[in-house]
């Protein structure tokens, strides 16, 4: 396991738009389902956060994870969302990245945190994500931190 950083967490800038979309890539560096083309998949996601970076829509904040050097090790982009069966407040983690490496040193762990703590402050019920099956380390990362199987979304290529 690598070393523990000390972790900064801010609200992204207009300078942070070329880091978020390049990290990007890390949605699809693992096995995708079959039918699932990761170029498509890539420049989906990207799509999305290029319209997210460039109009911060109401209810969707991007944060940034930095290191004691300033470096970027991370993003995250939160949505409010409002809960399909309730009608509650929910917080939806759209998207949660750590830079190439800088694995396994508790960046992920610590923009869960926030998270957390940001859906909290603002009385949602639940925090939510989505997550490919493939995706086995942040599988893993998630449930340690207390998610668990809501729904299963299923698909069927036509």
């Amino acid at each position: 396991m690598g070393e523990r950083a000390q972790i900064h967490i801010r609200l992204a800038g207009a300078g942070d738009d070329a880091f978020v979309l390049d990290l990007a890539r890390r949605f699809v560096a693992f096995e995708l389902p079959a039918w699932r083309r990761a170029g498509e998949c890539l420049a989906g996601i990207r799509r999305d956060l290029a319209r997210h970076l460039a109009e911060q829509p109401a209810g969707s904040h991007l944060f940034v994870a930095e290191d004691d050097d300033g470096e970027r090790v991370g993003f995250l982009h939160l949505q409010l969302t409002t809960d399909y069966f309730t009608g509650a407040t929910n917080c939806h983690i759209s998207d949660l990245a750590v830079a190439p490496g800088h694995d396994r040193r508790g960046i992920g762990s610590a923009l869960l945190a926030e998270a957390e703590a940001w859906a909290r402050q603002r009385h949602c019920r639940h925090l939510t994500l989505a997550v490919f099956p493939g995706n086995q380390a942040a599988r893993a990362l998630y449930e340690q931190r207390g998610f668990g199987t809501e729904m299963l979304r299923m698909a069927k290529p036509l």
